[in-house]
């Protein structure tokens, strides 16, 4: 017999414009929490990619 504890957990995924009726509030406040995670993981590539982006430029421009 297997447990729920045992059986592989589905990943949450969000999609823009989901309808979002059928959700439950714990839902909802997981979706919020990972795409506020996401939206870290986004700027932080984006610091990164600009601070690479200003090195070349300035190597390039000398």
């Amino acid at each position: 017999m297997i447990d729920d504890e045992d059986r592989p957990k589905k990943k949450i995924v969000h999609e823009i414009g989901q309808d979002l009726a059928l959700l439950s509030v714990g839902e909802l406040e997981e979706r919020v929490a990972l795409l506020k995670e996401e939206i870290v993981r986004l700027e932080t590539a984006i610091g990164s990619k600009q601070a690479s982006r200003n090195a070349a430029d300035v190597f390039f421009k000398r």
